[in-house]
């Protein structure tokens, strides 16, 4: 169910042999992102449980969900580059049918990530589902 963004991800993990170019890529991913303008860095789009500030701002239209985000940590903000390939572009009732910790462990990221980081990454995929079951 993955998109085709994800999959051009999920190959480009496998051309990396080695970790730390693969945790390169994600903080380059991050950082070809634009970021999220600071008037939309607000309680109402903070992801509460990261160890980092992390916004999510859902843009849905025409019943389809995307959204932006933003974080103050350049390993998040590439998590944020990695789930905006899975999810954006997707009808938002196909969100919550997304297997996010398989499609992701199809990546080893969360194996590679600190607890908290771990943590973080969970928070953040639960305020996606949240944010198009609301939508639905």
């Amino acid at each position: 169910m993955a998109t085709e963004a994800f999959e051009d991800i999920v190959e480009d993990f496998e051309f990396l042999d080695d970790w730390e170019d693969r945790y390169a890529h994600v903080i380059d991913l991050g950082r070809a992102m634009d970021p999220l303008e600071d008037a939309l860095k607000v309680p109402a789009t903070k992801v509460e449980g990261c160890a980092s500030q992390v916004w999510l701002m859902p843009e849905i239209e025409a019943g389809t969900f995307r959204f932006r985000g933003d974080s103050d940590a350049l390993i998040v903000r590439g998590i944020i580059a990695v789930l905006s390939a899975l999810y954006n572009g997707v009808a938002v009732s196909d969100v919550p049918k997304i297997d996010a910790k398989a499609e992701l462990g199809r990546l080893s990221l969360e194996e590679h990530l600190s607890a908290q980081r771990s943590n973080g990454l969970k928070a953040m995929i639960q305020r996606i589902n949240k944010l198009a079951v609301e939508a639905a």
